[in-house]
């Protein structure tokens, strides 16, 4: 990112019982929170419910705060194939809304947002939400972690895009290998 650029950041903590959202403005490479907050799909018993409201609140959230991306928590594993569909189905809508929009989207594993927020890929969500309490004095926040968690994903992406493009060229060693197979003897 550059020095002086001006950019807002949507973070979005994917979920369907819960969802966060966290909206970041970067100005002059300081990231401050202007709102979080948490969308229910779990109000609605049907899963096609579930999806058409996350769509709807995703489009409403982008329309109000205009952000400039969307940096979402990519999918992890799960030992439970049902659970993990779901959720994927519920980024997919959320993501639709974002490219409707023409946002670009970013994805981050969860262990990168932990690792840039704490400095420990294993934290929990209590101490995200501590770290971020602390650091943007923080007040009044939704009981649902899942609110930090998405302005957690939204600082992990102004860390990732300050970094140089070198140090963001490969996610993994795997990545690195793939694209490098002469290096490796």
């Amino acid at each position: 990112m550059k020095q002086n650029r001006n950019i807002r950041i949507l973070g979005i903590d994917p979920g369907t019982t819960v969802t966060g959202y966290g909206l970041v403005q970067v100005t002059n490479n300081q990231p401050a929170i202007l709102s979080l907050g948490i969308m229910k799909p779990g109000k609605f018993d049907d899963h096609y419910q579930r999806l058409q409201y996350l769509h709807g609140r995703a489009l409403q959230i982008i329309d109000e705060y205009k952000p400039e991306v969307l940096a979402i928590e990519a999918p992890f594993y799960g030992k439970n194939v049902q659970s993990m569909l779901k959720l994927g189905r519920a980024q997919g809508v959320i993501m639709a809304a974002a490219l409707y929009r023409g946002l670009p989207i970013f994805e981050y594993a969860p262990l990168l947002v932990k690792q840039a927020i704490t400095g420990m890929g294993r934290a929990s969500k209590e101490q995200v939400s501590y770290f971020l309490q602390n650091i943007f004095h923080l007040h009044d926040l939704p009981k649902e972690l899942d609110a930090t968690d998405a302005v957690a994903v939204a600082i992990c992406h102004f860390i990732q895009q300050s970094k140089p493009a070198s140090a963001r060229e490969f996610k993994n060693w795997e990545e690195f290998i793939r694209k490098n197979p002469d290096r490796i003897k």
